[in-house]
């Protein structure tokens, strides 16, 4: 019978402990729900255009808000801008979502130019943009009269600075490309992909396109220049491959702050360790940015393509946050990497607090 009872006990006691031990990665998923659920979050650099279903529910799950990016692209027919779908999407969720407008040099020989800039710009900011964004036509795509690509510091620009300086609207500048787009193409670099698909924008193909040096010293330039201006570099400054890079501009410029948006990947290739102190060195001035979006009306996609998006979607912010929270091993655009395990402090700064600050939302 004591025998009887002693394995009826040992059974119980190792259903008991494989029960625990089944119910254990659940729980812990449930903690960092938790944990990602507290932290309220600002993406500031998105482009869904379009509204989707599932998003308001998608960005209560996240605590998220997003801020929307216009990019003004020129090509040899036309300037092709997004303001127009960003403004109506945000009108149907204006709880989720920010705005900011674009900026492009086309046309800037025009006697006309700044002020008809400046009238374009406020209009869209008294429609609700908060922010301004210059896109990398300045210094590799729009050209003057004269043939030469317009750089972001061109005198011909500054009475539009001065404006938004006096009208409290930061901006965000992504200026420049990553150094690999002066490189020639290596499959193991996360940026493979858009420079294979997007050749255009491989400089090392362009030799009219300036230097990556001669665009990042234009970059600095303006921001030296204008001293009052709040400037987000967009893509942690297109320096992302040297963290080092970044500091040495962060220190020099004291109105500039920078965005993380699609260079996870160069973090990844660095040493966690070094790119954890530098998030701790700086982290009341780096911002969370995703860019992610979208680019179909819902109704022209299936069922099928809505939930892949979806998914797809989820597991992206994911694989972001996992980087910025955990010390998981993971990949990130391909890259081995350790994820930093940013204490909640940093979190709250890089994900909203700083971003809150910068668009004055307190």
């Amino acid at each position: 019978m004591k025998n009887t009872l002693f394995v009826l006990f040992t059974v119980f006691c190792l259903m008991a402990c494989k029960s625990k031990s089944e119910n254990t990665p659940s729980e812990n998923e449930e903690a960092l729900t938790t944990d990602r659920q507290a932290i309220k979050k600002i993406d500031m650099h998105a482009h869904f255009q379009y509204p989707r279903t599932y998003l308001p529910e998608f960005f209560d799950s996240w605590n998220m808000q997003a801020t929307l990016v216009d990019v003004a692209h020129e090509d040899s027919t036309s300037i092709r801008r997004s303001w127009d779908k960003y403004l109506a999407h945000a009108q149907t969720a204006p709880e989720d979502f920010f705005l900011c407008t674009s900026l492009i040099g086309v046309g800037i020989d025009d006697p006309d130019f700044a002020t008809e800039a400046i009238a374009q710009l406020r209009s869209e900011i008294a429609s609700g943009a908060q922010m301004v964004k210059v896109w990398k036509n300045f210094g590799m795509v729009t050209k003057d009269a004269s043939g030469n690509f317009i750089q972001i510091d061109d005198p011909r620009l500054q009475p539009i600075w001065d404006d938004l300086k006096a009208q409290g609207i930061p901006v965000m500048g992504h200026i420049a490309e990553p150094e690999q787009a002066w490189r020639p193409l290596d499959p193991n670099n996360p940026h493979y992909g858009y420079y294979k698909n997007n050749p255009q924008y491989h400089a090392y193909n362009h030799p009219e396109i300036p230097s990556y040096e001669t665009i990042i010293a234009a970059r600095d330039h303006w921001i030296e220049n204008n001293p009052e201006l709040p400037i987000l570099c967009a893509h942690i400054g297109s320096m992302s491959h040297d963290v080092d890079m970044v500091a040495t501009r962060l220190d020099k410029y004291p109105n500039m702050q920078v965005e993380l948006a699609a260079r996870f990947g160069d973090l990844a290739r660095q040493d966690s360790r070094k790119v954890r102190t530098f998030f701790d060195t700086y982290q009341d001035r780096i911002m969370f940015g995703s860019d992610f979006g979208n680019g179909r009306p819902e109704s022209e996609m299936t069922p099928a393509e809505i939930a892949d998006e979806k998914e797809d979607l989820m597991e992206s912010y994911d694989t972001l946050w996992r980087y910025l929270s955990s010390t998981d091993s993971l990949v990130v655009r391909g890259q081995k990497t350790e994820g930093l395990g940013l204490p909640a402090p940093i979190l709250r700064k890089v994900y909203h607090d700083n971003a809150a600050k910068f668009l004055e939302l307190n």
